[in-house]
């Protein structure tokens, strides 16, 4: 009986150490699935990077106050489709250049709108000219005592230049659309995709309110009067 305990006890440990060693190749063969803890990710590096993304949703949500209403919306709808989430082709590159083009004519446009009431109350939509405001369905014409204040001024051209190059900050701040043009851009020029947005909305933001519109165009609030 004791020989047979005693060779059951070496089979025993045999097996356990059969085991450990296929454990232990199992391991070196797979060493990703082991999580090393000696490598510890910087305490501050994750905290940075969630405070690059509240600040960038922040300046674009700011940034959208600045232009018609829908127009960041439908533009943020539109670019993971036509840059297929960043992975730009030579097709769905111009497709992006098209689409930016597109949203960022109609900023510069829709800054020479504005609109009034009609003798019915009904909202009038128009664009201003050297002689006043161009009605665009022609159902009403502004009473001639307010055509002036109606008329195309230096600072309607301001307000589209600023509005165009806000569209183009809210369109670098698209991690899509970097992705389309720039897959792998140099540090200098992530750095230089990174500034240039943010100071673009800084200072457009400045003169929006050194400069206020008094126009309540289309896709802007409209006032009580």
């Amino acid at each position: 009986m004791a020989e047979i305990e005693v060779a059951e006890s070496a089979s025993f440990q045999h097996n356990q150490n059969l085991d450990n060693d296929v454990e232990k190749q199992n391991t070196n063969n797979s060493p990703l699935l082991i999580r090393d803890v000696s490598i510890k990710e910087p305490a501050g590096r994750k905290a940075a990077v969630q405070r690059a993304i509240r600040r960038t949703f922040q300046s674009v949500a700011h940034l959208a106050n600045l232009l018609p209403t829908g127009t960041v919306l439908a533009f943020q709808l539109l670019s993971p489709i036509f840059t297929n989430l960043g992975h730009c082709h030579r097709a769905s590159r111009f497709m992006t250049a098209g689409l930016i083009a597109l949203f960022s004519a109609s900023a510069f446009l829709v800054s020479f709108t504005d609109s009034f009431r009609d003798r019915n109350g009904n909202v009038c939509y128009g664009f201003a000219t050297i002689e006043g405001l161009w009605i665009i369905d022609g159902s009403a014409k502004v009473p001639e005592e307010e055509a002036d204040k109606y008329r195309l001024r230096l600072i309607d051209l301001v307000h589209a230049f600023m509005s165009f190059f806000v569209f183009l900050a809210v369109a670098l701040f698209d991690e899509n659309v970097v992705s389309c043009f720039y897959p792998e851009p140099s540090d200098e020029a992530r750095e230089i995709l990174t500034a240039l947005p943010v100071g673009i909305g800084v200072m457009c933001s400045l003169l929006f309110v050194v400069f206020p519109t008094k126009r309540h165009g289309i896709g802007f609030p409209l006032s009580e009067n």
